[in-house]
């Protein structure tokens, strides 16, 4: 019977390396900002720009492993600059999702496509041999790695989803907005995020509080003669810039 399982899953990794590591994985902890500093300092120092920008933008972009391997430079860049907000179509569920582009991870992205690398390369991580466009998502994780033990910290707390997880997490801690969480994160049903930021235990109640508290605002504002608000979904990309992992 395990067998048979290890079977099905082996037949969908050939359709998507997001599907690989199959629906049971371990919790990957997201970093702090101060080990988000200090990844940007060493790699600062060390002149690494590639890693920098990469680093930047997986955080900024909130997209699995399997997504940011294979972004395209024409996907963020145009007109002699890197864009401020960019969309792709998920390789998982094939639904698009965009994300913001700091102007820290602009500036990063633009010396890094200045290395001889870069130069004629439709995929902004460029494979090191000729057989591959790009870099793999094993390469990915093990640069992933390679920064957390630059820094210290165990490297069996952190991986890929460390990255993706980072700032949702920062955002949901400062604003305990969930369905600002999901748009970002691309996911088609509110109960994935939630397992995905793991608050259904320690923060259950207040989310619950929450939900009764806007379902009387309305009538409250309305009673008290002041027009009642409400974030829409438009609203959430033009806030969430402000919130960065530092």
């Amino acid at each position: 019977m395990i067998h048979h399982d290890h079977c099905k899953l082996t037949r969908h990794s050939s359709l998507s390396p997001c599907l690989e590591q199959g629906p049971r994985r371990r919790t990957e902890t997201s970093f702090d900002a101060k080990a988000c500093l200090a990844i940007r300092v060493r790699l600062e120092i060390a002149e690494n720009h590639r890693d920098l920008a990469q680093f930047n933008l997986a955080i900024d972009s909130k997209l699995r492993g399997c997504d940011l391997v294979k972004l395209k430079v024409a996907g963020i860049y145009a007109s002699g600059q890197v864009k401020e907000r960019a969309s792709i179509i998920q390789s998982k569920t094939q639904r698009p999702v965009r994300f913001e582009i700091t102007e820290g991870t602009r500036k990063s992205i633009l010396r890094w496509m200045e290395e001889p690398l870069m130069i004629g390369s439709d995929f902004l991580w460029p494979g090191r041999f000729h057989e591959r466009l790009y870099i793999s998502t094993r390469q990915y994780a093990r640069l992933v790695r390679e920064w957390v033990k630059s820094i210290g910290l165990d490297p069996t707390s952190f991986g890929m989803h460390s990255m993706r997880r980072t700032k949702v997490a920062h955002i949901y801690r400062k604003t305990g907005n969930l369905r600002a969480v999901q748009l970002l994160l691309g996911h088609t049903k509110m109960d994935s995020t939630v397992r995905y930021l793991g608050v259904e235990h320690e923060d259950a109640p207040a989310i619950s509080e929450a939900v009764e508290i806007e379902r009387l605002g309305p009538f409250s504002s309305a009673v008290q003669g002041r027009p009642s608000f409400h974030l829409h979904d438009s609203a959430v990309a033009a806030r969430i810039p402000a919130i960065r992992c530092e």
